[in-house]
């Protein structure tokens, strides 16, 4: 018993000594050792779902890259090494040092101080290597694995699309709520912010051990792997995107050929008349997306118009022209116009009304004239003839006509045209989009006030049978969308139903099942229209492509598919560097193939390109092309608005 006392007192000797070692004697060391290391939790970006086309063909993807992270709160204490290590970081990731400022003083002023903030989002072998080998020198300095947008088409639906951009300060506000976080990918356009929420995935989160100097000691230990986001595959189809955007160039190049000088945009939209899915989009000029994937710098920005000081010069490349610009109609708003003269009883439409050059209204006392496209032509013509040949002067009487019912008629022509879907917007699932203007009489007085208009207003208040006049051939006070003419065309191709225009074909998760989505409303019967006024205005969209003084006839009369369309030439006053005054705005509006199941119809518009005949029906039929698989024919002659 003593033996085993003494073993027993020996060994608890030791472990009080023992103790006493740890506690008293290293004490300071060990507790400064673990102070020294600690555990970080950092978020694990998820990649960004694809956006595909109808047929699955990719349109944006990801590409892996290296991103530069901050963490502001393991920077130096002391003033100077900070600054020091801040100008060092500033010069190798080639970050402007106001910027890296800038997010960190943003990131103070959210509350967050944790958080590390994106210096390089793409950044070279090269600087990570030079990073790693001289980790020392950065304390707070990362590397994390990223995800870039791919544009592998480039320009490519660019303002359809969208790009991707870091989350400012006004949106996280807005959007804290939803699990957005400073620092966070969001969608800053088009597709990508439309359906972030499917696009962004889930974050996950990682473990790393870091010293007390900022520096990783360990590997990154996955907690929380992230989610990819979702699938996103639209009704475009790529291979008619493709055929559009190559259209919308060779018609500012036909124009140009023509003296056309200021054609420099224009916009093209397909779409399926039945249901009123975007089968493509086209707006000219456009951009690269990609220069706003990795490292945004302002040089590339102003190369690509893209700023306010170099956007007027590249003449708006970010404008999405087909939903946001605004232009008369010129001719191609004639079926309107036609429709509610029959609907209102003003036109019978197979009565002979002359087509004469010059027009003036017979109650004029001031005799103004207002003059027809062909100012040779002197004959008699029914509805579906001024419609083939485009009498301007035929659809001035109409304009006239309307301006004379009275009072207690109200302006049905503008009634007519909403009810074609002008004045408000068509409710595209992707934006912005502009509603338009119908003038009206309550809009005139509206617009024109002794405030607004001082000089003057008494009289341009008033409500003018030129005015009446100028709307019937699309012309005065009245402003469409590319979108809006596409619409209008739809629901004369499918008999009078207004489809809801949209882009979204379907959402499907990593695993290839789809997610539910709201479905777009579906075509609605437009109330009160007369099916045989529909076929009559349908009738002279065809003989104006099929009859030898038809107006689209020298471009569509050999077309292997029967086409029925409507040129147009509108007037705009346009404001360009060096340049104000008129501009004819060149139109084409129609679908194919003619008959009871129409498949495509299409929507060009040539900014500044003149007469509609001879650039945009030539545009426009290489759309057609593309989507029938046919050669396109030779051109014939041309006489044409």
């Amino acid at each position: 018993m003593a033996i085993l006392g003494a073993i027993v007192f020996v060994i608890f000797a030791a472990l009080v000594l023992r103790l006493w070692a740890l506690q008293v004697l290293s004490g300071t060391r060990y507790v400064a050792q673990a102070q020294a290391n600690q555990f970080r939790t950092v978020r694990v970006q998820a990649p960004r779902g694809p956006i595909l086309d109808r047929n699955g063909h990719p349109i944006v993807t990801n590409a892996a890259a290296t991103a530069v992270e901050l963490w502001p709160a393991d920077l130096p204490k002391v003033y100077a090494d900070r600054i020091s290590e801040l100008h060092a970081l500033a010069r190798i990731t080639g970050t402007p040092l106001y910027e890296i400022a800038g997010m960190i003083r943003a990131r103070r002023a959210a509350g967050d101080v944790l958080d590390p903030i994106v210096v390089r989002e793409q950044a070279p072998d090269a600087m990570v290597t030079y990073l790693y080998e001289r980790a020392a020198e950065f304390p707070g300095v990362a590397m994390d694995r990223a995800y870039i947008r791919h544009y592998p088409y480039h320009s490519l639906a660019a303002q359809l699309l969208g790009y991707v951009g870091q989350i400012s300060a006004e949106q996280l506000k807005a959007l804290k709520r939803s699990g957005y976080q400073a620092g966070d990918e969001i969608g800053q356009g088009g597709i990508e912010s439309r359906y972030d929420g499917y696009l962004r995935g889930i974050a996950g989160s990682a473990r790393v051990r870091v010293d007390s100097f900022g520096r990783p000691r360990s590997q990154r230990q996955l907690v929380t792997p992230a989610e990819s986001g979702h699938t996103v595959r639209l009704t475009i189809d790529l291979g008619l995107q493709k055929a559009a955007e190559g259209a919308l160039q060779y018609g500012m190049r036909l124009a140009q050929s023509q003296k056309q000088w200021a054609a420099r945009g224009g916009a093209i939209v397909a779409m399926n008349p039945q249901d009123g899915s975007i089968l493509a989009m086209a707006s000219a000029p456009t951009y690269d997306p990609s220069v706003y994937a990795g490292r945004v710098t302002q040089k590339e920005l102003d190369a690509q118009g893209l700023t306010p000081a170099t956007a007027l010069d590249k003449n708006y490349p970010s404008l999405n022209r087909a939903t946001v610009g605004t232009y008369p109609p010129g001719s191609t708003f004639k079926p309107v116009t036609a429709i509610a003269a029959m609907q209102e009883h003003i036109l019978s439409p197979f009565a002979l009304l002359p087509c004469t050059g010059v027009y003036t209204a017979p109650e004029d006392k001031s005799h103004h004239k207002f003059h027809n496209w062909d100012p040779s032509t002197n004959t008699g013509m029914d509805l579906p003839t001024a419609l083939a040949q485009s009498c301007d002067t035929y659809f001035y009487s109409l304009g006239n006509a309307f301006f004379l019912l009275p009072p207690d008629r109200g302006q049905p022509l503008q009634k007519w045209a909403n009810a074609f879907g002008f004045g408000h917007s068509t409710g595209i699932d992707v934006g912005p989009e502009s509603a338009g203007l119908v003038p009206t009489i309550g809009w005139k007085h509206s617009t024109f006030t002794p405030q607004s208009d001082t000089c003057c207003w008494q009289v341009d208040r008033l409500w003018k049978p030129g005015d009446s006049i100028q709307l019937s051939v699309g012309q005065g006070d009245l402003l469409v969308t590319p979108l809006q003419m596409a619409r209008l065309y739809a629901a004369i191709a499918n008999g009078g139903k207004l489809v809801t225009p949209h882009v979204l074909m379907d959402v499907e998760n990593p695993n290839g099942t789809i997610v539910p989505t709201p479905a777009p409303p579906a075509p609605q019967a437009i109330p009160g229209l007369d099916p045989t006024a529909l076929e009559i205005v349908r009738q002279g969209l065809y003989d104006g492509a099929h009859t030898p003084n038809g107006t689209s006839f020298g471009v569509f009369g050999n077309f292997p598919v029967p086409i029925a369309g409507k040129t147009g030439t509108a007037e705009k006053v346009v404001t360009l560097p060096g340049y104000h005054g008129k501009q004819s705005q060149s139109w084409w509006c129609g679908y194919g193939p003619f008959g009871p199941s129409p498949k495509l119809v299409v929507c060009a518009l040539i900014e500044n390109g003149g007469f509609g005949g001879q650039v945009a029906a030539p545009t426009a039929e290489r759309v057609f092309a593309k989507f029938f698989d046919v050669h396109i024919p030779q051109t014939g002659a041309i006489h044409s608005d």
